[in-house]
């Protein structure tokens, strides 16, 4: 499989791999299952093509995936993964990632998370910790600079995330950072998440892949600096960045928080509600942030390295902090018919805890309330109902119940309950729809059809087109579809350096800037346009990655639900997106991308 582009590199300020800047110019690969661990140099050429991040964890999981592989096999890899820029004093540049193979779509899954986490595994002097093997018994590594401790973790097997943290923080020596899974991953629930510091690597189910290895935590501290290449420069250019960060564009960031998306999508019409039965939601104004908890009972505050701090933490009734977002928001509200502000408090919490992507949990549990007021299943779950949402979370953490089926996820569930729930179980490629309708953004319902991780709103931004001047979010045109391509692009460089998307706005051209702080990291010389052929390689990887993984263009749609029937109430009332359209927009996307008609990628 060819992996390298086929243009030039830039000049590197330095020409072997311990004088890289940015880099360590090696990744960790260790086998759980031997006890044992080795260091392999990754090629300065592949560092070019793919930055950091996502995207070099793309190339890292295609050299070491041997074939087509069950992604809860041991020899399956899990890959933390960091970037040149971690270490740096770039703002949200302290960020994560998690890349493997998903137990819950069988495609490349990439999670983020923005952390002290990142900062300590990269001064363990890698790039990246690919984790292959299964252990006999439940085990943490403990991992260091040239050196990897694999210790019995019985002890803390079954405690949820915040309890085995608060066990590794008295167990561990000063400086040690820890990434862990809760009770859902130990149980292989197909979405269970990976945490740290109450920040999650959520989507995908990679706390499965974790917890199929016996792995309850991946511990880092290390003292190996990196070298930035103009360490004067990236110093003035970080100070004027966190200038800007503070400045109008992300301001509703700091001020609200996403939460208040809610009620604007609510009033566009653009709200799923009710497993996406329609885009409104009566009861929208008992979940706006001043009416989730009174003003005092609500704070702020920042992920690692970040100046703009978005996050809002509010408290339920006994005085439990939880961190709101829109997502897990709409998706345990009014994605379940849910009103009652203290019970999507303590339903977002019980994620959090027990280690489950809100938004997939979400979804599952909606769709499951379908089937049961449809009379598909036994089982009797009501939407509007917050005691069956509770009782659904916890029957799917414990894998008890109806729990273990909708532990596998929203597509795995539709497939065995059949009848019929197939047209209506919201995924693409077996990944829960997020927060977006299909029908009412219409370009977002192509990034959720294409997209490599499968229905996604962080690895495609194609609502920035639907909520912008330059398309008809209810009537999207083939000619178009570029502009769902520049989003792509610009979240996956973004997401190989990593940064945080709320910088979005800060910036008057993403690449040019992206395109600066890598040369003062790194002394590589780019481009722009650099960036966006880089952008083009890495998600022609991701595809076929995903191609030898056994994809077919079949998987690339939405469900029939957003097909052909018009949405009914609000805003978007009449608003369709016909199958004829979306294959229409489909084709235009493969040809854009330079693939065959049906997706099809070369090399």
């Amino acid at each position: 499989m060819e992996t390298l582009c086929n243009f030039c590199p830039p000049t590197w300020a330095a020409t072997n791999v311990s004088e890289l800047f940015g880099y360590h110019g090696r990744y960790l690969r260790v086998d759980v299952s031997t006890q044992s661990f080795q260091t392999v140099q990754i090629p300065e050429e592949v560092l070019w093509q793919f930055v950091g991040g996502t995207g070099l964890a793309t190339w890292i999981l295609t050299q070491e995936t041997p074939g087509q592989i069950d992604a809860l096999h041991a020899e399956a890899p899990l890959i933390f993964v960091f970037s040149p820029l971690v270490g740096s004093p770039l703002t949200t540049s302290a960020k994560f990632g998690v890349v493997a193979k998903s137990p819950l779509t069988n495609r490349l899954n990439d999670s983020l998370a923005s952390s002290h986490f990142a900062i300590a595994g990269k001064k363990t002097g890698v790039d990246a910790i690919v984790i292959t093997g299964q252990s006999a018994q439940p085990t943490l590594l403990r991992i260091e600079p040239d050196s990897v401790a694999f210790e019995p973790a019985a002890d803390l097997w079954g405690l949820t995330i915040p309890a085995c943290e608060q066990q590794l923080r008295s167990r561990l020596p000063r400086g040690f950072r820890s990434a862990v899974i809760g009770p859902a991953g130990e149980r292989g629930v197909r979405y269970a998440s990976i945490s740290h510091d109450g920040r999650h690597a959520g989507r995908g189910g990679l706390g499965a892949v974790m917890g199929s290895k016996k792995l309850k935590a991946v511990c880092v501290r290390g003292d190996r600096i990196t070298q930035f290449a103009k360490p004067e420069a990236l110093t003035a250019y970080s100070k004027a960045l966190s200038r800007r960060s503070l400045g109008q564009a992300t301001a509703k960031y700091r001020e609200l928080g996403t939460v208040d998306n809610l009620v604007t999508f609510n009033r566009l019409g653009t709200l799923p509600t009710r497993n996406f039965q329609a885009g409104t939601f009566d009861g929208a104004h008992n979940l706006a942030p001043e009416v989730l908890v009174p003003e005092g009972k609500r704070t702020r505050s920042s992920c690692a390295a970040c100046t703009i701090g978005c996050e809002h933490i509010f408290e339920t009734a006994e005085g439990r902090p939880v961190r709101m977002e829109y997502e897990n928001l709409f998706a345990l509200g009014p994605l379940c018919g849910v009103s009652d502000p203290e019970v999507v408090l303590k339903a977002s919490a019980f994620c959090d805890d027990h280690g489950m992507d809100t938004i997939s949990a979400g979804v599952t549990v909606a769709f499951a309330m379908e089937c049961s007021e449809r009379g598909l299943i036994p089982q009797s779950l009501r939407f509007g109902n917050g005691a069956d949402l509770l009782s659904a979370l916890q029957s799917i953490s414990t894998r008890t119940g109806l729990g273990d089926l909708l532990a596998l996820g929203t597509r795995a569930a539709a497939e065995q309950i059949g009848q019929g729930s197939q047209a209506f179980a919201a995924h693409v490629k077996g990944l829960e729809l997020p927060g977006y309708e299909p029908r009412a953004l219409q370009m977002m319902g192509l990034g959720f059809a294409v997209n490599t991780r499968g229905a996604d709103h962080n690895r495609s931004g194609a609502y920035q087109v639907d909520f912008s001047d330059q398309s008809d979010r209810f009537d999207a045109k083939a000619a178009d579809v570029q502009l769902v391509i520049d989003t792509e692009n610009e979240a996956t460089i973004m997401d190989s350096l990593i940064l945080c998307k709320f910088l979005r706005g800060v910036f008057e051209d993403r690449m040019a800037a992206m395109a600066e702080m890598l040369h003062l990291t790194t002394g590589a010389q780019h481009s722009g346009s650099d960036l966006v052929r880089i952008a083009n390689s890495i998600v022609d990887q991701k595809k076929r990655y995903n191609i030898q993984q056994g994809w077919t263009p079949a998987e690339d749609t939405l469900p029939a639900r957003f097909l052909d029937q018009a949405l009914g109430d609000g805003a978007s009332e009449g608003a369709v997106l016909t199958r004829q359209k979306l294959d229409d927009l489909i084709l235009a996307y493969n040809r854009a991308r330079g693939w065959s008609d049906e997706g099809w990628v070369d090399g």
